[in-house]
């Protein structure tokens, strides 16, 4: 199953980018014999100023056709890294073959884009800058991808 996070913003080299790069080479590595994999980051950024509206449109032009989409929104679900990680595979068993996850900007995303979501995560019910969502949302899915492996790396 091929992951896809659609995000608003252009992410620059730093230490959010090195992370990133970081949780989703350990992704690939360890999700591929699980059939998780590759993940690719997509930016889009509304030049023309056109708001949720205008990011909702650039957001559903990056997601892959047929897939699957879980939007991340601090009104969505709240979920346990094992229950995340059940759930991808549950996608991953259901016959998806693209899971894309979606990132606001600065106001969130377009009610529309969250209503028409297979599913809505919140990472917390703190609000958190969007390059840190990606951050965590890149170690989330490395952590789930180890422990659908079995390995150590998630000790609780």
């Amino acid at each position: 199953m091929r992951v896809t996070i659609c995000a608003v913003g252009r992410l620059r080299a730093g230490p959010e980018k090195v992370l990133i790069d970081d949780y989703a080479a350990r992704f690939d590595r360890t999700g591929r014999s699980l059939g998780l994999g590759p993940l690719t980051l997509i930016d889009v950024e509304d030049r023309k100023g056109g708001g949720m509206t205008g990011e909702a449109v650039l957001l559903q032009k990056a997601v892959p056709q047929s897939a699957r989409v879980i939007a991340l929104d601090e009104r969505g679900k709240l979920m346990s890294s094992p229950d995340f990680a059940a759930t991808l595979a549950r996608f991953r068993d259901d016959g998806t073959s693209d899971l894309a996850f979606l990132i606001g900007g600065a106001d969130g995303l377009d009610p529309g884009l969250r209503a028409g979501a297979d599913l809505s995560l919140s990472l917390g019910q703190m609000v958190w800058p969007h390059m840190l969502a990606r951050v965590m949302l890149c170690e989330q899915l490395y952590r789930a991808a180890a422990i659908l492996a079995g390995t150590p790396y998630h000790r609780a």
